[in-house]
């Protein structure tokens, strides 16, 4: 569906300042509760194009969902959007679903069974040194300047999928991030061997109240520890900003 309208003119507006939607989103949001709620008729919903409903947080299972994760490639016409799908149990995603039909990439994880790519089974990098880790990104401050960028697509699952593919070695943010963003990337990042916590290195924890956790650090095993210790007191200063 998504696929059909991309590269056509849809109708698109602003939920927030430079915060866009389409109705693609929208259309994409309801075929998957559709299908998903009909697939399991117990599990709680969670999703960006969805007024949050808080009787999920009694449900032992939910459906995490971002439609179009990357609405502004996806309006600019460029391949970096992902649809995202993740089952989540006890606060862990159990089931990852990551289709990126622009770039001809679907992503799929299972806990305890592995992530594959296309069919093809994924692993992080080895990388054990900081120095020269890849990072998705557009620019980086001087302080980083020993790490090397790579391509960034707009959707942020599919920078951490870039990680759990060993395409790239260290993804970090530092602001509070939606559930639905990131609950079938860290999925599937996790099987492929990566460490992903919060910005502080903390445990993620889906479905809470909030639905979000701050910032994001999502690496190749071995150097998450080293990337933690750079990057802590830039997490704490923006932890202490205000959070709109």
């Amino acid at each position: 569906m998504a696929l059909a309208r991309f590269g056509q003119p849809v109708e698109k507006w602003e939920k927030s300042p430079d915060n866009f939607v389409c109705e693609v989103d929208l259309a994409v949001d309801q075929l998957l509760r559709a299908r998903l709620g009909a697939l399991l008729p117990d599990a709680g919903w969670l999703s960006e194009e969805t007024a949050d409903d808080l009787a999920r947080l009694s449900a032992r299972r939910v459906w995490v969902v971002d439609p179009i994760d990357g609405t502004r490639d996806y309006l600019r016409h460029r391949p970096g959007w992902a649809i995202s799908i993740a089952l989540v149990e006890n606060g862990q995603p159990v089931i990852g679903v990551l289709d990126a039909p622009a770039r001809g990439e679907f992503w799929i994880a299972q806990k305890g069974r592995g992530a594959a790519l296309n069919g093809r089974a994924l692993a992080a990098s080895d990388r054990t040194e900081l120095a020269g880790a890849r990072v998705p990104a557009d620019d980086l401050p001087r302080v980083d300047a020993d790490l090397t960028m790579v391509d960034k697509p707009n959707s942020i699952a599919l920078r951490m999928a870039m990680v759990a593919a060993g395409e790239a070695d260290l993804l970090a943010t530092f602001r509070w991030g939606a559930d639905w963003d990131i609950a079938a990337a860290t999925l599937i990042a996790r099987e492929a061997g990566a460490v992903v916590t919060d910005a502080l290195a903390k445990k993620l924890r889906f479905n809470t109240p909030r639905g979000e956790n701050f910032g994001l650090l999502a690496t190749a095993p071995g150097i998450h520890a080293a990337a933690a210790d750079r990057l802590r007191g830039r997490a704490v200063v923006a932890l202490g900003q205000p959070h709109g």
